[in-house]
């Protein structure tokens, strides 16, 4: 737990194609964190829009960001877009250096995975490119929320809110998480018990994979080069 005394300044990437969830849920929880700052940064100071056509803003761009305790990388369909950007993928890893937490939502791992950050990692990110994770280094772990020392990981979409909650807890302690909680009225009650592969029916999983085979292929091509340029050997079952 970080002294209360001590202010933390929080920032999310945003991006073209964000899942805005990925970003607003995590928001919901960072921005009410006691004595911190919570910014927004994207590559330009324009707005962009979430993969559904949400309209969103940064606050400021990457270059304007001061030195952050708190790093939050969501993800989206927009991921793949930067899983080659020398700019995003640097901001990455220099603020992730001086930062006490990296928090990433859904393919936002793939992101802080290409950026070099998973080597030796325990890790998640959403289901349908879990088996992608070896491919940057990382320790596939199966849970909603996974954390590894400094790094916190959430598996997809609502589990950032999971995270971000355990993330507040992390650094000000259970009760300032458990009062953020009260305040968002959290107390999930799903009418299906549909939120995962294991427990959804197997026609829908079997939708849902075809749904995203060409943004899944997409990412494992290029997760493919990221293991090359990050000197990772591909494991064999990975590899076939």
């Amino acid at each position: 737990m970080i002294p209360h005394d001590i202010h933390l300044r929080i920032g999310s990437l945003l991006f073209d194609g964000v899942d805005q969830i990925d970003l607003t849920g995590p928001f919901e929880v960072l921005s009410r964190i006691p004595n911190s700052t919570y910014r927004i940064y994207g590559k330009t100071a324009e707005p962009v829009r979430d993969l559904k056509g949400l309209r969103l803003a940064p606050d400021a761009t990457l270059a304007e960001a001061p030195p952050l305790d708190v790093l939050h990388v969501p993800g989206g369909f927009g991921q793949e877009a930067l899983m080659e950007d020398a700019e995003v993928l640097g901001w990455i890893r220099h603020q992730s250096a001086g930062a006490c937490s990296i928090f990433s939502v859904c393919t936002g791992a793939l992101l802080c995975g290409a950026a070099g950050l998973l080597k030796g990692r325990r890790a998640t990110t959403h289901w349908a490119s879990f088996h992608l994770l070896p491919y940057f280094g990382a320790i596939p772990v199966n849970e909603r929320v996974v954390v590894d020392g400094a790094l916190v990981f959430a598996a997809g979409v609502t589990a950032g809110i999971d995270g971000a909650l355990r993330l507040a807890a992390e650094l000000r302690g259970d009760e300032a998480a458990q009062a953020i909680q009260l305040h968002m009225v959290y107390a999930p009650e799903p009418p299906f018990n549909s939120g995962t592969p294991e427990t959804a029916p197997a026609a829908i999983v079997e939708q849902a994979l075809l749904a995203m085979r060409s943004i899944t292929a997409r990412r494992e091509t290029t997760a493919r080069r990221a293991a090359a340029r990050l000197g990772i050997a591909i494991p064999a079952a990975a590899a076939g």
